[in-house]
């Protein structure tokens, strides 16, 4: 056999096999940070819906780097983030195996849009999940009997929360369900903490901040069965290739008389579930604050909401957070966003972000003007309005 005259490292990535489709649409919190007990009690997830992408200017302070005191226009991802609630509490125990759910114990009221969420076909059902539940509740002191159970026995709680899917024009009833780990404190403050979050409505201002690097669990837009150059990104063969070009020259040798994994194969390309480590945070928007992309260098008045809206989501109307970069998913998609699992030091990841301008204009042309007020302002009155 003769010697390669170039190397030739493998096409795509073996770790993520197998490439199917997932289980899940929300993302999956697969760990939560470390606990610390000399912190207060704090949740360490949240969920949003992701609405679409624009570009923001600000000035870099990092000292070394070559575009440091000096304008950079970076991407940024809009997440629309309505209150959750919380609705249940669960203590589980450390055994030999692994954590073991000892307990869980549910509020006494829970909305339409969660107990949709435990039927397969809502409208056809009798819509009779958790009414004995609630009955008992009332009647005896079931709630604090299993609170004193996890206070005893268990060492990680966590707080069961939904999104409230109806605040969001998505077409979307039912809600999407969540188990959040609390950290901080010993247990019993974590079970007290817990207690005093069921049935209120928790803000994404409440579990994260700004400037603060996050997780964000997603499922990755789907493209259908695609072949091996799309999917693994290998060589495409010479134009004269006999019976097409966009395939594998050879898929093994005679024996073993098998196709190996590691060999490129077309299939299911995109709805894979992954998890994105260190979005930076660069600001969270409050519900009706119609000034919430003015800033210092630009004085304009302008809500978060491009002219004419985010191309296939629509109008903001509920709490947001931008994000640096891009995120997985397709528009309106749910999406997982977990406290950073590690301790930051990077001069980049510490650098405090204050941002000279956001983009507000169309995303379905060009994009001439941030508002309409400015719109208005240069065309002038239009013909049909003169002829009104």
């Amino acid at each position: 056999m003769s010697h390669r005259k170039f190397e030739a490292p493998r096409h795509g990535s073996l770790g993520f096999l197998p490439r199917k489709r997932t289980r899940r649409h929300r993302g999956r919190i697969r760990s939560f940070p470390r606990d610390d007990a000399s912190k207060d009690c704090h949740l360490t997830a949240f969920c949003g819906y992701k609405a679409g992408m624009t570009h923001i200017v600000r000035d870099v302070e990092r000292p070394g780097s070559k575009v440091h005191k000096k304008e950079v226009v970076e991407a940024v991802t809009i997440l629309e983030t309505p209150p959750m609630v919380a609705v249940g509490v669960v203590g589980y125990v450390q055994t030999p195996s692994g954590m073991k759910s000892l307990c869980t114990v549910w509020a006494e009221h829970l909305s339409e849009e969660v107990k949709r969420r435990f039927y397969k076909n809502w409208y056809k059902s009798k819509k009779k999940a958790f009414t004995k539940y609630a009955k008992a509740a009332s009647a005896e002191n079931t709630i604090e009997e299993g609170l004193n159970r996890i206070k005893e026995y268990c060492q990680v709680v966590r707080v069961i929360m939904h999104t409230q899917v109806r605040k969001l024009n998505l077409r979307i009833k039912k809600a999407h369900v969540l188990e959040v780990q609390v950290n901080g404190g010993n247990v019993a403050d974590k079970v007290d903490y817990a207690r005093g979050l069921l049935e209120k409505e928790i803000d994404v201002k409440s579990v994260f901040g700004k400037d603060e690097l996050i997780d964000v669990c997603g499922v990755t837009k789907g493209h259908g069965n695609e072949g091996v150059v799309t999917r693994w990104g290998v060589t495409r063969l010479p134009r004269k290739t006999h019976r097409g070009l966009r395939k594998i020259a050879c898929i093994g040798a005679w024996h073993p008389a098998r196709v190996g994994r590691t060999v490129a194969r077309s299939g299911q390309n995109g709805y894979h579930h992954r998890t994105e480590l260190n979005k930076k945070i660069y600001r969270i928007g409050v519900k009706g604050d119609e000034t919430s992309c003015t800033t210092e260098a630009d004085l304009t008045e302008k809500s978060i909401t491009p002219m004419g809206g985010f191309p296939h989501y629509g109008v903001i109307n509920e709490d947001w957070i931008m994000v640096k970069g891009c995120v997985a998913g397709s528009r309106k998609r749910v999406l997982t966003l977990r406290k950073s699992l590690m301790k930051h030091s990077r001069r980049d990841h510490l650098e405090e972000v204050q941002l000279k301008f956001i983009d507000t204009s169309s995303k379905y042309g060009h994009g001439r003007f941030q508002t309409f007020k400015e719109k208005a302002a240069f065309l002038g009155p239009l013909a049909r309005q003169q002829s009104a």
